[in-house]
Parts: structure tokens; C-alpha cells; sequence
């Protein structure tokens, strides 16, 4: 499994984000498309720390950076780079404060690319898709998740959706969200 087509994606989207849409919503309740973007770098510094199995920076707080436009995409591309190594993937490594195993925080941040690419789409209302085996690796996750990530507020209760639902749909309605989300008018 890489993490390459997700981090393009999610990179190609955010070169599409109009300014002017920076504070519009998520899905992603309480984030601003601002929010979302340093979300987005801040995942990338802590995860490509995770897949090196080392101490992970602490970016919160920074807001969003002037340089996001090609910086975050730049982070995006670096956290493919390290979670391409196979030893990225070996062993245990620490996720969320708590020793996990590494491929399952691997699988985690395929999660987060996949996902959070998804919740920018929908807010800056662009298309979105998402690799089938990625999309099937990250259900695998959710449905596995241990309770603890759902009650530390990771994800929230799953959504129901029609058992025929698109597997993306799946996936976003199993992380919380609501596949059906769009921004108000």
C-alpha cells in the first residue's frame, strides 16, 4: 500500500482552493476550509514523524501558514516519501500519544488523505474520487477501529447509509460524516 495517489490528490485540491473560500465550513464540524488546509499540514509533519517512528513535532497552533499553497502540498509529498519505506510499516510506532502497531497508524493516515481530501472537495465543491483499494483499505480500518478512537473524538458515531451506497459514501458515513454533505448555499 503507498500513500502517493491520496497525497496528490489531496495536493492537487488544495491548488484549487479559491481564497475567497478559506472560511467556508467542512464537513468537518467546527473547521473552517482554513482550518481544514492546517489540518492538513499539521497531519503531514506529525504523520511522516510516526512513519520514521520518531518524537512527532507539535505544529498546533501556527494557524494557517503563508506559505501554504506549495508548502502543505510539499509536507503532503514528503509524508508519501516516508510512509513508502517499507520499515514505516515494521514494528510499533506511537499514534495519538498511544504505541500502535505501524501498520495500522500507516492504514490511519491513508485514512486521513482519503478522508480529509473528501471533506475538501465538498467544501470548495470540486470533484472528488478516491482509489478503490484505498478506499477498501480504509473501511477495513473503520470498521476495526477500537472504541478508544472513537471516544477520544477521532470519529464519530458511524452514519447510516443504504446497504447499495457507493464505497466512498461508505467510508465517509463510517467515519461520522454524512456522504450527503454539501456546503450551504
Amino acid at each position: 500500500m503507498t500513500l502517493d495517489t491520496a497525497a496528490a490528490r489531496a495536493a492537487t485540491l488544495l491548488a484549487e482552493v479559491p481564497d475567497a473560500l478559506l472560511t467556508a465550513p467542512t464537513p468537518c464540524a467546527g473547521l473552517s476550509v482554513a482550518g481544514l488546509i492546517e489540518h492538513f499540514d499539521a497531519l503531514a509533519l506529525r504523520l511522516t514523524a510516526t512513519a520514521g517512528k520518531g518524537p512527532r513535532p507539535d505544529p498546533s497552533g501556527t494557524g494557517l501558514r503563508p506559505d501554504w499553497r506549495g508548502g502543505v502540498p510539499a509536507r503532503l509529498k514528503t509524508l508519501a516519501e516516508a510512509w513508502a519505506d517499507p520499515a514505516a510499516w515494521e514494528g510499533v510506532t506511537s499514534l495519538a500519544g498511544r504505541e500502535v502497531p505501524a501498520a495500522f497508524a500507516g492504514t490511519h493516515t491513508l485514512n486521513e488523505l482519503v478522508l480529509h481530501g473528501w471533506d475538501l472537495a465538498r467544501a470548495v465543491r470540486l470533484p472528488y474520487s478516491a482509489d478503490a483499494e484505498d478506499v477498501a483499505a480504509c473501511i477495513g480500518l473503520l470498521e476495526k477501529l477500537p472504541d478508544e478512537f472513537r471516544a477520544l473524538g477521532v470519529y464519530a458515531a458511524p452514519v447510516p447509509v443504504p446497504p447499495d451506497a457507493p464505497e466512498l459514501d461508505r467510508l465517509v458515513a463510517l467515519s461520522g460524516r454524512d456522504p450527503s454533505w454539501t456546503p450551504p448555499a
